[in-house]
């Protein structure tokens, strides 16, 4: 690792949203920061990959016309290969949960990274909602982002350097909304929770719902403590260290129906 860290920075809401910005600026501060990003937002995309992609000169790096996977085997493959890290963020929501992690462009960013062996932090910011101002209209200043801005920065400072990385191939940091003095980071594990529902109108429209954002909003969410969800609603900096391959395991079951396959066909 040179002196000077070197990270590439993308994102899934788009290279010209306010928490990437806010996120682009802090890290500038002690890293070379190039930003590859998509041109326009891809939210919740996952780890969709384009065959080829369109790629413009921007400000702070460059915009592609593509997902944030795209981005992040275009940077490291070809526009910014030899980085240090990745940082993929900072995402206007939340993503929270073991369901999340595979829906998310801003975590799916952060997971092809690490198949390149490069150390990768996915931030995204919680956005309470509830009340008069819906969520996705509120957190559209930098410093609303200034929480998720300065433990990223600290991670990236130092995470690195201690080892972090020889055992996590991701972090994936969830952030408060900043509200006065820093929070405390919680190292945490993805809620297992899940309470998606599907209504059928009986009009051809089946309407998906994601109840867990309720639950959060009226305190009732019963995530117990180490949980990313349970610290983030408390006011804390979740900190998930994960694993981007997948894992396998042997079973007994399985190998016993292998064995009898040929003779069962």
């Amino acid at each position: 690792m040179s002196d000077t860290l070197s990270l590439l920075l993308t994102n899934d809401d788009g290279i010209d949203a306010v928490g990437f910005r806010a996120l682009y600026d802090a890290l500038s501060k002690i890293a070379d920061v190039t930003a590859v990003a998509p041109a326009d937002d891809q939210s919740a995309v996952g780890r969709k990959l384009s065959s080829d992609v369109t790629v413009r000169q921007h400000d702070l790096g460059y915009a592609i016309e593509g997902t944030p996977a795209d981005c992040v085997v275009a940077g490291l493959e070809s526009l910014r290969p030899d980085v240090d890290a990745v940082v993929a963020g900072c995402n206007k929501g939340a993503n929270l949960g073991a369901y999340v992690l595979g829906r998310s462009g801003t975590v799916s960013a952060a997971v092809e990274a690490a198949f390149f062996d490069v150390p990768s932090i996915a931030v995204s910011l919680y956005v309470p909602g509830g009340g008069e101002t819906p969520w996705h209209e509120q957190a559209t200043d930098s410093t609303d982002f200034q929480e998720a801005a300065r433990a990223t920065t600290y991670l990236v400072e130092h995470a690195l350097g201690a080892g972090v990385f020889e055992q996590a191939e991701y972090l994936n940091v969830n952030a408060p909304m900043h509200d006065g003095e820093p929070a405390p980071i919680e190292i945490t594990r993805p809620s297992t929770l899940y309470e998606m529902t599907a209504d059928h109108d009986g009009n051809g429209t089946v309407t998906l719902h994601d109840r867990i954002w309720d639950k959060m909003r009226s305190g009732a969410l019963p995530d117990p403590e180490g949980t990313d969800r349970r610290a983030v609603v408390d006011g804390k900096v979740s900190v998930s260290p994960l694993t981007a391959p997948h894992t396998t395991e042997r079973h007994e079951a399985l190998d016993a129906l292998a064995e009898t396959y040929l003779d069962a066909v």
